[in-house]
Formats: structure tokens, C-alpha cells, sequence
């Protein structure tokens, strides 16, 4: 599905969720509107409290979708979604739960 024309209500594919953390790590996870593993990513992430970065490359166009192809293929050349992108060094391709919740629970 593509954003309408002049549709301002939403912000190109791109959007904060969750909540604030004392940790300074930046959390972006690469999706695409439509895709149920996507949104259980979603879910989970948001379940756990984490302040992450969506991307639904699928609502994007030009330029801003170059980058986030680029950006995608950098930590997952297979280029599936979702791909969970942590601090620009970890990468999580796919609805792994047993992974994420590893990645952000403490203890």
C-alpha cells in the first residue's frame, strides 16, 4: 500500500515507538507494513519496553528508501524482513522471540 499523496498523517515510514531508556543505544527496526512477522516484532518490542526506530521501507520512495535498502542489506544481505538493528553492530533478520527478548532482557 502506498502513502497517499499530501497525506501528512504519516511520517514517510518512519516513527518512534516505545518508551525512553537510561541507555544511550539506538534501536532500529526495518519492516515492511504489511508483513505479520513485522508487526509480532513490533509487538514484542513494544511489550518489552523498548524505544526503537520503525522503518516501514515499504511506505518509502526515493532517496529515503535507497538509504534504508542500503541500510538493510549492510547487517542482512539476505534482505528479509523484519530486520532489528541494535547500536549498528547486531542484527537480528526475522521474528526470532528466544533472540529479542536475550537482546534487551537483563539478568
Amino acid at each position: 500500500m502506498k502513502r497517499k499523496e499530501g497525506d501528512k498523517s504519516m511520517k514517510k515510514g518512519s516513527e518512534s515507538h516505545g518508551v525512553e531508556s537510561t541507555q544511550q543505544s539506538q534501536i532500529v527496526l526495518y519492516a515492511l507494513s504489511t508483513c505479520v512477522w513485522c508487526r509480532k516484532t513490533k509487538k514484542l518490542l513494544d511489550s518489552l519496553g523498548v524505544k526503537y526506530r520503525l522503518v516501514e521501507v515499504d511506505l518509502l520512495d526515493g532517496v529515503e528508501l535507497e538509504h534504508a535498502e542500503d541500510e538493510v542489506r549492510k547487517h542482512n544481505p539476505m534482505q528479509t524482513f523484519p530486520t532489528l538493528v541494535i547500536n549498528s553492530e547486531k542484527s537480528i533478520a526475522g521474528y526470532n522471540e528466544d533472540e529479542i527478548r536475550k537482546a534487551f532482557t537483563h539478568g
